[in-house]
């Protein structure tokens, strides 16, 4: 398996909306997974492919000069725990800093509110991350947890 990076808006939009639309415990609400779908195509984007079929994808976005953030990130169930996507959040990493930035951050759903979201706060926790805050930024129900990583300097 590998990591590709794409920069066709067009097969990032693809992609995007194949695994995701695959991830409904996740990405169940359709506004949200449009917006994912159209913003990821002007983002920093890598997929993983398994032969010729894409099985997961990231997403990175600037949040300030020194930050990049994971907007999305989506890998088919039947290759969770595989090391895909490791193998992605490194790929996107080294991007990351080779274009300057120090930190990543990501944000999903506090620990402990569902259980779904517990496996994703535990695979950021394993790459590194450390957590940050907790803000209600969706809402009282959906407690966003921030994670961040410092991930070097070029200054």
């Amino acid at each position: 398996m590998n990591a590709v990076q794409i920069n066709d808006k067009s097969q990032k939009r693809s992609i995007a909306r194949q695994i995701l639309e695959a991830l409904h415990e996740w990405f169940e609400m359709e506004e949200g997974r449009e917006q994912y779908i159209s913003e990821c195509a002007d983002q920093l984007f890598f997929a993983a492919y398994e032969e010729d079929s894409p099985v997961g994808f990231i997403a990175l976005k600037a949040t300030s000069p020194h930050t990049a953030e994971i907007a999305v990130m989506g890998v088919l169930k039947e290759y969770h725990r595989r090391g895909t996507g490791a193998l992605l959040f490194n790929a996107a990493k080294k991007a990351a800093s080779e274009q300057g930035y120090s930190f990543i951050q990501v944000k999903t759903v506090k620990m402990g509110v569902y259980e779904d979201y517990d496996r994703t706060n535990r695979f950021y926790l394993s790459l590194g991350f450390k957590e940050l805050e907790v803000l209600p930024i969706w809402d009282e129900a959906n407690p966003c947890q921030i994670y961040i990583m410092y991930i070097g300097s070029k200054e």
